[in-house]
């Protein structure tokens, strides 16, 4: 370390890696060059031979990014819009209707201001779906997170691509376009069984196959979606999605609420990635996915908000919380879904259903240092016996202090670095106002 000083070092924090053996290292200290994590270690040993920046984590946590595994980052716009109301009628009668409205100046302004909301509750990854997506690539560009995207593809004519078949093709102009990029990967994503076609699927599935880039799809989210693909093709939407050959290692299947113990033996032999939205499914009433039996049978579990039309916030420290709390009342089980198995969902495990894992997702020499630095001296991080717990049952989303993305300072002292908040709100609000005055 001495032979060469480094971009930045964070020193002065317990470090938790995240890494195979849940390694943590008091006094710790990461160093930091070309946007690489380039050592991690004690303090004395990894700062040995300076930087040309560093951070004092102040005695609080430094470790990996959070990773959000499924939002629809522009739909911040409808936060509130519609609560309590059943998912077929919020879709239907509420969200489909104010999406007609959309236009890319609209979803960048919404997602820029998810980028804000996230940034400032410690994630530095996530996926989306929705529509304008070349905005919302753009967006998180101007915010410095990291993002993989994709067009929402429906049978029906979208408001912005029109056909399907449309849709697809600027898909593939998407992925031309931002291929390379160091913080976005473009994703396939047709919407779901029961609003696509076989023929979309299966158009959607090669396309992402030939272009080694995910697919993600909504998958068996409600009772109503299993009814309706059941009565339509005489199976459950997972065993529709492996007939039609469509179910790989590069698939992130969102919610996968009603399974059965055969789906989940057909996502595990497929190698298909789950993403978990348990705050969402909560508050539209889908029901509570299988988790433990998901994580029993090796699927890979990453954690996500859904949008903030449905959840109604973007903070991972709020659904680590849930998502633990959730499924230990549902089986009457306090060891099920432990902090350690929900903290690996919000991070690595994460990053892993994105096929980011090589990348991100824990500190090890050679990853993208995508980093967060926790305050814990606060009231309800005192005292501190279990680091792990805490972070799923006390951390808030506002005790992230510091973000770095990519090797680069994103946030500081609870500070965005690289646009304007404010300005990010007054926007969105303004975008809402039309949206109230066509209602």
């Amino acid at each position: 370390m001495a032979d060469a000083p480094m971009d930045l070092l964070i020193r002065n924090g317990l470090v938790l890696t995240m890494d195979r053996d849940r390694s943590m290292i008091p006094d710790g200290a990461v160093a930091v060059r070309n946007g690489r994590i380039a050592a991690v270690g004690g303090r004395t040993a990894v700062g040995a031979g300076g930087a040309a920046r560093e951070i004092d984590a102040g005695g609080g946590i430094i470790m990996p990014g959070l990773v959000n595994t499924h939002t629809h980052a522009a739909m911040t716009l409808f936060r509130g819009l519609a609560d309590d109301v059943p998912l077929m009628s919020w879709l239907n009668d509420y969200i489909f209707p104010a999406e007609a409205s959309l236009d890319h100046r609209k979803v960048y302004a919404g997602a820029l201001l998810a980028c804000a909301e996230m940034i400032m509750s410690g994630t530095t990854t996530f996926c989306d779906m929705y529509l304008f997506e070349g905005s919302v690539a753009r967006a998180a560009q101007t915010a410095g997170m990291r993002a993989v995207v994709g067009e929402v593809l429906f049978d029906f004519p979208s408001p912005h691509c029109g056909a399907w078949e449309q849709g697809l093709v600027y898909t593939e102009k998407l992925i031309d376009t931002f291929r390379g990029d160091p913080l976005i990967t473009i994703a396939v994503e047709p919407h779901s069984p029961y609003l696509c076609a076989p023929e979309l699927l299966q158009r959607a599935f090669e396309l992402a196959s030939r272009h080694q880039v995910p697919m993600v799809v909504h998958l068996a989210e409600t009772e109503a979606e299993v009814q309706t693909v059941r009565e339509r093709y005489g199976r459950t939407p997972v065993e529709h999605l492996e007939v039609l050959g469509v179910l790989a290692s590069n698939v992130l299947a969102c919610h996968c609420v009603m399974l059965t113990g055969d789906d989940i033996q057909r996502l595990k032999r497929r190698g298909v990635n789950v993403s978990h939205n348990p705050e969402s499914n909560m508050k539209l009433a889908s029901g509570i996915a299988p988790v433990p039996e998901l994580l029993a049978a090796g699927v890979c579990v990453g954690l996500g908000t859904d949008g903030a039309a449905s959840n109604n916030n973007l903070d991972l420290f709020l659904e680590m919380d849930t998502a633990a709390k959730l499924h230990k009342v549902h089986r009457l089980d306090p060891t099920t879904m432990d902090a350690a198995t929900v903290l690996r969902m919000a991070t690595i495990d994460g990053a892993r259903a994105l096929g980011l894992d090589r990348h991100i997702g824990s500190l090890e020499p050679g990853k993208q240092a995508d980093i967060i630095l926790i305050d814990t001296q606060k009231p309800h991080w005192t005292p501190l016996y279990h680091p792990e717990s805490q972070l799923v049952y006390a951390a808030k989303g506002s005790d992230v202090a510091t973000v770095i993305i990519n090797g680069r300072v994103i946030m500081e002292k609870g500070r965005i670095q690289t646009f304007d908040v404010q300005k990010a709100m007054d926007e969105a609000n303004a975008v809402a106002r039309q949206i109230e005055d066509k209602r």
